[in-house]
């Protein structure tokens, strides 16, 4: 049987890789993405060993060329692309007087641009069978700016003008389209190492947890088109907002 696929474009350690185990555990082939394939071996392994099915492909989803042939190869050789998540952070931050145009326009093609290819050729392949989830990770940074965060939150929140004028166009075609708005820190090594005291909330579930998000993810794709959810936002309990 040809198993349905959720490709996640930025299938990193945490969230990514979280999103990706937990729909191999419904049943679907997880194909994860990120510039460097060779750092999603650890991942595909823990998939495949715990009876899932998982395909590594690295790829720089800013680039036209390469993302137009991912889609093509993923329907033609594995699946049909059932679920798409985006998932690129791109989070950094600059002064708005030390933030080159360089930066700007990178953060803006990894945050946004990427998005848009492949949002937009999931919308392709899920058009034509009337059916399909497109989630986009987005952040606090989504709904409001904050000082030293121009380039960041530029692109988030032009990612989520793009969700939501993709919602518009594709929900009567079948499609749905979410935003999620993750408010908070996520347990990640980063987390860990630079900022000790946040992560020592982890034990009082002050922070994210990957699977967490990944559940929600699940209940997202599993909605009934009659009470779909298009923003969601998570948090912890203890997050000040």
């Amino acid at each position: 049987m040809v198993k349905p696929v959720a490709l996640v474009i930025g299938a990193g350690d945490a969230l990514g890789g979280a999103i990706a185990r937990r729909f191999a555990r419904e049943g679907f082939a997880a194909c994860v993405v990120r510039r460097n394939a060779d750092k999603l071996e650890p991942l595909v392994e823990e998939i495949r060993a715990a009876g899932g099915t998982a395909h590594a492909f690295g790829v720089d989803a800013r680039r036209e060329e390469a993302v137009t042939p991912l889609f093509s190869h993923i329907e033609g050789a594995i699946g049909p692309v059932e679920v798409m998540v985006f998932n690129i952070g791109a989070n950094v931050r600059y002064l708005v007087t030390e933030t080159t145009a360089r930066v700007y326009y990178k953060v803006w093609e990894m945050a946004c641009f990427a998005g848009f290819l492949t949002g937009r050729e999931a919308a392709r392949v899920m058009a034509a069978r009337g059916r399909g989830t497109i989630i986009f990770t987005g952040a606090t940074a989504s709904v409001r700016g904050r000082a030293g965060f121009s380039a960041f939150s530029g692109a988030k929140h032009a990612l989520r003008a793009l969700a939501q004028s993709m919602a518009r166009e594709l929900g009567p075609q079948g499609i749905h389209v979410a935003h999620t708005i993750i408010d908070g820190a996520i347990d990640t090594a980063f987390i860990r190492d630079n900022f000790p005291d946040l992560y020592a909330t982890r034990a009082q579930d002050g922070i994210l947890n990957p699977d967490h998000i990944a559940d929600a993810y699940w209940s997202l794709h599993s909605q009934k088109r009659d009470a779909w959810t298009h923003e969601l936002d998570l948090r912890p309990w203890s997050e000040n907002w």
